[in-house]
């Protein structure tokens, strides 16, 4: 475990939207962390609600994405942070008291790590269906999402990533596509170069809002199918796969180099 003189500082961003009250117990729980951020930084994506009051009495630093889209809102924060690593949670997830401090341990243990992300427990709903929805949800994300990218993808409730690997990718990120997911669109240009990886200690308790409706959750299916097809015909799964493939092994030949330019 680190310790509270880390040399690695950490941002953290949290996008939100009408999120008043989730948002007041979230920032609650950042404020008992074991290794305090340098900074949080919450950005408001049009909230009609008090969330900006929140979360200035909180002490945040509040930034306003007008542009609609949490992709928009969550990369005007990632661009604002002065962290060497950015931290990226929802309005309603509730971390655990040695979050942070996880996450810079698994990042000063590997220098060559870029990202990572974990687990999740909901937090509300019906108790005795808790462990299991939450163990379900997570493990059909994973599954579906790993033949896409051939890599771990990013859970935006629990992620964190370096600063110098969002700079790297930045410019390249549909953050202006309101439709898209932003941790799976992050982990397609982050995990195409960069190392991410799934680490199982990073505890992070988040709302069950995903099954409060079969809309709702339709919505969140319609949007990763779009992300994911957004990044066709170049990321198509076989190209992505043997590009990283290769990559892997060190000097690509030339064939490989022609496929990875065709991508």
């Amino acid at each position: 475990m680190v310790t509270l003189q880390s040399r690695l500082r950490v941002s953290v961003v949290i996008p939100a939207k009408n999120d008043a009250e989730m948002l007041r117990r979230c920032l609650a729980a950042l404020s008992h962390q074991t290794l305090p951020a340098h900074e949080i930084i919450v950005v408001d994506n049009g909230s009609r609600d008090h969330t900006v009051a929140v979360a200035c009495d909180a002490g945040a630093w509040v930034l306003v994405q007008p542009e609609p889209g949490i992709l928009a809102a969550s990369a005007r924060g990632y661009d604002a942070a002065e962290g060497d690593i950015i931290a990226r949670i929802d309005a309603d997830c509730v971390p655990a008291a040695e979050w942070l401090s996880r996450v810079v341990a698994a990042f000063e243990k590997d220098a060559a790590l870029a990202a990572v992300t974990g687990p999740a427990r909901f937090v509300d709903g019906p108790l005795r269906s808790r462990t299991m929805l939450a163990r379900a949800y997570l493990a059909a994300y994973y599954a579906s999402l790993f033949p896409a990218l051939g890599h771990v993808p990013l859970f935006g409730s629990n992620m964190a990533m370096r600063r110098d690997a969002w700079t790297a990718v930045s410019a390249d990120v549909h953050r202006h596509d309101p439709f898209v997911h932003d941790d799976l669109e992050v982990a397609f240009h982050l995990g195409e170069r960069h190392r991410i990886r799934y680490v199982r200690s990073l505890s992070m308790g988040i709302s069950g809002r995903p099954f409060d409706s079969l809309s709702a959750f339709g919505l969140r299916l319609q949007r990763g199918f779009h992300t994911v097809t957004t990044h066709w015909p170049g990321q198509f799964p076989p190209l992505r796969w043997t590009r990283r493939a290769f990559r892997r092994r060190g000097p690509v030949s030339l064939q490989a180099r022609r496929i990875t330019e065709r991508g």
